[in-house]
């Protein structure tokens, strides 16, 4: 598993690597592509096209493996994280499939997979890897920044180990910079010792034990960020948000040197320490952001500026209900409405901040997120249009061969993050796809909320002037 991710460090980008713009792609045929992402990176890449369609669904050539070790019935529940997500008024809330795990890939979907190593016009992708028979097969392209690659392959072999004999023969490709490869309609943490972020269980724990040592109420009453500015334009202007002496945006901005915090055993890093303020700014880097699920666990009221990228969960979650929105074009005096709105009504902005902290706590562990990996690699492998099979120069991986040679907190991750032995019983069952009516009803509730806080922010200023 990964430690500040969930192992499958980009895995959301199994559908498609997408922003929430339109669908772009290039002249030439090729394989999917994952991109495994993280923040500060650099240069997109070119599109291509969706594979051609297979003839018959039974012609894809789809095998599991067979095992000898026997696993119980599936379990027919639903899964919190693949229900209905008009249930999110319940105490189980649903945030994957607010489009539906059966639209997942878009275009990719109805035109299948063709076999071929991915070589676009910008270069090869980081890795491939084959799941053949249980067994992992890893072909390396080029170097991939920090530990992107390590932790996605570790990530894979856990899910292979925690159900033996019910991952399927696959093929991936994965792109480890930030940009996505394929943009697809409408719709991705990263892991790094290098940054000492801990494997994602034990930093749920860390989160819940400052959150229950420093109570909402007690917390600085200001919007609280801390980040990397200078990888993308939007994060400098919000730094123009910060307290100075002739104005106070009800924000308090500090920018991360991590050459500094390199130097001084990342003291001033720790992320369930920042969890200080009654909220907290989320806000994209160069792409989609790591932090996002680490600030919605921190129980402060997270400000979420208006994402172009999604994590695989964030779909899900309802504004003002999970987090307040704030506008992409005015951030200051969105945040400062927001932080203001909040600490006239606290109990409501409590509340909002106690559902986003108890969805990351309850409904994002790593069981749930296993299976999710679990159901979306095998509509992934249904994509196929051929049999995987061992690329010459790919070598097998195994968990011994990735923790024998990691030294210091690489290992130590490893260790922890392991899966200590295959799960008795099956992953939960996946629902079935919503139907329209009810992705409408969903998507307009979405809209409404936002609309909702636009009309409270615009009548406050207007307000505000008048009396000027």
């Amino acid at each position: 598993m990964n430690n500040g991710s969930w192992g499958l460090e980009s895995f959301d980008i199994l559908e498609l690597a997408t922003s929430s713009g339109k669908t772009i792609t290039s002249s030439k045929s090729t394989k999917p592509i994952l991109t495994a992402k993280a923040v500060h990176h650099e240069p997109s890449h070119q599109n291509p096209t969706p594979p051609k369609k297979p003839s018959h669904h039974h012609q894809t050539g789809r095998r599991t493996p067979t095992h000898p070790k026997k696993l119980t019935p599936a379990m027919h529940v639903a899964h919190p994280l693949l229900s209905n997500p008009t249930m999110m008024w319940t105490p189980h809330p649903a945030p994957i499939t607010s489009v539906g795990s059966t639209k997942i890939y878009g275009p990719g979907r109805p035109e299948g997979s063709p076999r071929r190593w991915w070589r676009g016009q910008n270069g090869p992708p980081t890795f491939g890897f084959v799941v053949l028979d249980g067994r992992v097969y890893v072909e390396r392209f080029q170097r991939a920044f920090q530990t992107r690659d390590v932790y996605t392959l570790w990530g894979i072999l856990q899910l292979v180990r925690l159900y033996p004999g019910r991952v399927p023969d696959l093929e991936l490709m994965f792109d480890c910079v930030d940009w996505p490869v394929v943009m697809s309609r409408d719709y991705r943490g990263r892991n790094a010792p290098e940054i000492n972020i801990k494997p994602w269980e034990s930093l749920l724990k860390d989160l819940k034990e400052r959150n229950e040592r420093v109570k909402w109420m007690n917390r600085e009453p200001y919007a609280y960020w801390k980040g990397n500015p200078a990888v993308a334009p939007t994060r400098q202007d919000l730094l123009k948000c910060n307290v100075s002496k002739m104005q106070d945006w009800n924000a308090r901005l500090y920018a991360q040197d991590w050459m500094s915090e390199s130097q001084h055993g990342y003291k001033q890093s720790d992320l369930a320490s920042q969890c200080t303020h009654r909220y907290k700014i989320y806000i994209e880097g160069s792409a989609w952001s790591v932090s996002e699920k680490y600030i919605l666990g921190c129980n402060s009221l997270t400000l979420i500026v208006k994402p172009r990228y999604y994590d695989f969960f964030t779909r899900g979650l309802m504004p003002v209900h999970h987090y307040w929105p704030i506008r992409e074009d005015d951030k200051c005096r969105s945040i400062k409405f927001a932080v203001d709105w909040g600490n006239s009504h606290k109990q409501k902005a409590q509340a909002i901040a106690n559902t986003a902290s108890n969805f990351i706590q309850e409904d994002l562990k790593m069981e749930y997120v296993y299976d999710y990996m679990f159901h979306l690699l095998n509509e992934y492998a249904e994509l196929l249009t051929y049999r995987p099979t061992k690329p010459k120069k790919a070598v097998e991986i195994c968990l011994e061969s990735m923790v024998c040679p990691a030294r210091g907190l690489e290992k130590k991750f490893m260790v922890e993050s392991m899966v200590k032995a295959p799960k008795e019983s099956s992953p939960c069952t996946l629902p079935p796809p919503f139907d329209p009516v009810t992705l409408q009803v969903w998507l307009r509730r979405k809209q409404n909320s936002v609309r909702q806080v636009e009309i409270w922010e615009k009548g406050a200023w207007e307000r505000q002037n008048t009396k000027l």
